[in-house]
C-alpha cells in the first residue's frame, strides 16, 4: 500500500494497521532533543556492561523506526507462549486467513528474547528483542534456521515515561526494525492488537538531524574514523538533486569542541553555531546557501541517521547515546 509522504517529523502509521489505543494520559515535563533549551546527554559515554557478542547483531543494520505506547498486559514470563502465539498468526496471515493451530510446525520460526544489558536505567525494561526465521522444507529437525527479520522493543534513559505509567503497561516506547516490511507489519499487528498499543512511524526532522550530527561530531573514538556527512535535499526543482557535503572527522571535532560550553550538555544555540559555520565554510568554497535546501541525512562514525526514520549504528561504544536520542524521540510522538 502506497503511503502519502508525510511532513518533517509527522508520524505514519504502519501499513495496514489501524490505531487501537487512544493518546495517554501521561507525557514529557523537559524539553525535547531539537527544542529550545539544553539536553543533558548522560548516555554519550560507552556503558561497559553491554555485552558485545549480545549487542552485535544490532550494529551495521539498517533500522526503521517506530515508536509504540506501552504495551497492556505484558508478561515478560510469557515469551515462548507470545513466540507460539504470533508465530500461528503470521502463518494464518500468509495462508489467507485460514486457522492455524497453535504449535503446529511452521515454514517461519518466532523467537521472542530478552536483552537484558540494553537498558539505560533501573526504571527502564530491557530491551525485548523478535526474530524471525525460515525453516527449509525437507531439510532436517537440526539443521540452522535462516534468519529473516529482526524486531526490538527498547528504552534507554526513558525514565519519565517510565514513572508515569499506570499500572499494568510495561513502556518500551522505541522499536526498530530491520527486513521486508510485510513481516513488520504483520508483527505490529499482533502486537496492537495483543496488548493494545499503537505504532506509528517515526520519522526525523532536520532539526534533529542536526542535533544528532552535532552530538556525534564531536564523539572521542579509539580508531581512525570516517568523514562526517550531510545530505541535502534541494526543494522546487523539475528534477530531484541532492548535495552531500563531506567533513574531515577531526576537523568536525575540533569546530564543536570550540562551540560546546558544558562537557554533557548541549543547547540549541550550540547546534546552531555549528551548522552555521559549516554552512559558511560551504558557502565561501561553492557560493552555494545550504540553509535553503533540507538536511535528509548525516552519518559519522558513530551513526546515520536519514529523515524517512531509518538509522544504522555503526560503533558500539557509543550504542547507549545513540539509544537514548532515539528513545526521546519516541516519547516525544506519544500523547
Amino acid at each position: 500500500m502506497a503511503e502519502e509522504a508525510p511532513e518533517d517529523g509527522a508520524a505514519r502509521t504502519l501499513p495496514s494497521l489501524r490505531r487501537l489505543s487512544q493518546a495517554l494520559p501521561f507525557g514529557r515535563s523537559h524539553g525535547h532533543l531539537g527544542t529550545s533549551g539544553r539536553l543533558i546527554v548522560p548516555a554519550l559515554c560507552s556503558q561497559e556492561k553491554a555485552d558485545p557478542q549480545e549487542t552485535a547483531f544490532l550494529l551495521r543494520k539498517a533500522w526503521t523506526l517506530y515508536s509504540v505506547t506501552p504495551l497492556y498486559g505484558f508478561r515478560r514470563a510469557r515469551l515462548r507462549d507470545y513466540a507460539r502465539l504470533l508465530g500461528a498468526f503470521i502463518a494464518a496471515e500468509k495462508h489467507k486467513g485460514l486457522a492455524v493451530e497453535v504449535g503446529v510446525e511452521l515454514d517461519i520460526k518466532v523467537a521472542l528474547s530478552s536483552l537484558a544489558d540494553i537498558r539505560g536505567s533501573e526504571l527502564d525494561q530491557a530491551a525485548l528483542l523478535v526474530q524471525l526465521s525460515s525453516r527449509s522444507r525437507g531439510s532436517s529437525r537440526n539443521s540452522e534456521d535462516k534468519p529473516m527479520w529482526w524486531g526490538w522493543f527498547c528504552s534507554m534513559f526513558g525514565d519519565e515515561l517510565s514513572e508515569n505509567v499506570p499500572e499494568h503497561f510495561t513502556c518500551l516506547p522505541l522499536f526498530l526494525s530491520h527486513g521486508a516490511e510485510s513481516y513488520t507489519a504483520l508483527v505490529g499487528s499482533w502486537f496492537q492488537k495483543t496488548f493494545d498499543c499503537c505504532f506509528r512511524r517515526l520519522a526525523i526532522s532536520p532539526l534533529n538531524l542536526s542535533w544528532m550530527v552535532a552530538m556525534w561530531a564531536g564523539c572521542k573514538l579509539d580508531r581512525a574514523a570516517s568523514a562526517v556527512e550531510l545530505v541535502f535535499s534541494v526543494p522546487r526543482l523539475a528534477q530531484p538533486l541532492d548535495i552531500s557535503y563531506a567533513i574531515h572527522p577531526e576537523d568536525a571535532k575540533a569546530l564543536w569542541d570550540t562551540v560546546q560550553k558544558t562537557p554533557g550538555e548541549i543547547t540549541q544555540e550550540e547546534v546552531d553555531v555549528f551548522m552555521d559555520c559549516l554552512y559558511a565554510h560551504f558557502h565561501r568554497h561553492f557560493k552555494i546557501h545550504l540553509s535553503a535546501a533540507k538536511l535528509v541525512k548525516i552519518s559519522t562514525a558513530i551513526a546515520s541517521a536519514h529523515c524517512d526514520g531509518i538509522v544504522k549504528i555503526l560503533h558500539s561504544q557509543y550504542l547507549p547515546g545513540v539509544l537514548m536520542l532515539l528513545t526521546e524521540l519516541a516519547i516525544s510522538q506519544i500523547q
